[in-house]
């Protein structure tokens, strides 16, 4: 085992040096243990605001709370201030403003009463105060539906069912009368084309592609192809599209809605979160506009959410597993996944379903 080897030497120090020495070192000292006090005060800060931010993830906010940091935090900074994509707040408020319902992801910036500033990331849940609710069914009237169609878009005008069926090499958009399984009009797509939810505005129909970022705008009596559009960059895939009477609304299978300018498609008007009372409602995807809300299919769930745009608060659920159960083939990518309305009566189907079901709410 090694030593070490201390050599002392020894100098005469007079009086007034030595009383000067010692003063130093108790000035280094009393330094040393406020650093210490100041490091040990910051950690204790930061990991309180770790631990609360954690606990409220689960239990979430809702618009108009205030975010009640814990005392570790608050008596130990000067300022705090949250950051977020769209800027930057000094009001602890769960504000629309800067807050999405769902999860929001942001940075506190927290400036201590030493002078420090630390960054630390959060994720802060946004839920509706009134609990979604959950509308029974019954079945009215059965459609046969060929099986063969992987569906991604569903429309229903008057007794005319437009459809865009997905899948590299096989998508489509097809048009044909309810209760009928044969197209009256066929428009295949392009190999490398994945088709995605349609819709329909005056007399085109508008179509989103899934990983192309484009969509196609068709003449909706021939189905011939009229233009094409990029998809906005925000909008990673293309997913579901309806049309609220104003403009287009998109999915891309995140928890947003994206309200398009159906002049410009490729222009976002505005971005809608969409979550519940505990939920947050992610891979939105097909969807209907119908009497001043959007219906949407959660993708690989058996349910349909009624969801008021305004806001992206869901306040209606409807279960659909016992149909999917039946339609699914024990293929777990058969999913529901198609709404339209005939008259107040919801029109669902899926990917390879043999049937469409009516159904009327209780």
């Amino acid at each position: 085992m090694g030593c070490a080897i201390f050599i002392i030497r020894a100098y005469k120090i007079d009086i007034k040096t030595m009383k000067n020495f010692i003063r130093l070192n108790l000035i280094v000292s009393f330094a040393a243990i406020l650093l210490l006090t100041s490091c040990n005060k910051n950690k204790e800060m930061m990991n309180a605001l770790a631990d609360y931010n954690t606990a409220k993830e689960s239990t979430g906010y809702h618009f108009g709370d205030k975010l009640q940091l814990p005392k570790e935090v608050t008596d130990n900074v000067e300022s705090i201030t949250i950051s977020f994509m769209q800027g930057e707040s000094s009001n602890l408020i769960i504000d629309p403003q800067f807050f999405s319902l769902g999860d929001n992801k942001v940075v506190f910036v927290i400036k201590a009463k030493n002078g420090e500033t630390f960054n630390q990331d959060a994720t802060i849940n946004v839920f509706t105060k009134a609990k979604e609710k959950n509308v029974a069914y019954q079945i009215v009237a059965e459609y046969p539906h060929n099986p063969a169609h992987f569906i991604e878009g569903f429309v229903l005008e008057g007794n005319t069912v437009y459809e865009s069926d997905g899948l590299e090499k096989e998508s489509q958009l097809i048009k044909y009368t309810l209760g009928a399984t044969a197209p009256s009009i066929i428009r295949k797509q392009p190999a490398d084309i994945f088709s995605e939810g349609c819709t329909i505005v005056g007399n085109k129909v508008y179509q989103l592609t899934y990983l192309n970022k484009i969509g196609f705008v068709y003449d909706k009596n021939t189905l011939e192809k009229l233009s094409d559009f990029p998809l906005p960059n925000v909008i990673g895939e293309g997913w579901g599209l309806t049309y609220d009477g104003k403009d287009l609304v998109a999915t891309d299978g995140s928890k947003y809605l994206y309200f398009l300018d159906v002049n410009t498609p490729s222009k976002v008007i505005k971005t809608v979160g969409v979550a519940g009372n505990t939920e947050i409602y992610e891979h939105l995807n097909e969807l209907e506009y119908h009497k001043g809300f959007i219906y949407a299919n959660i993708w690989h769930k058996p349910v349909i959410v009624k969801i008021d745009p305004k806001t992206g608060e869901v306040v209606e659920r409807y279960d659909f597993t016992k149909l999917t159960s039946e339609n699914d083939q024990g293929d777990s990518e058969h999913v529901l996944n198609g709404i339209a309305f005939k008259g107040d009566n919801m029109l669902v189907t899926g990917k390879n379903w043999a049937k469409i079901y009516e159904v009327a709410f209780k």
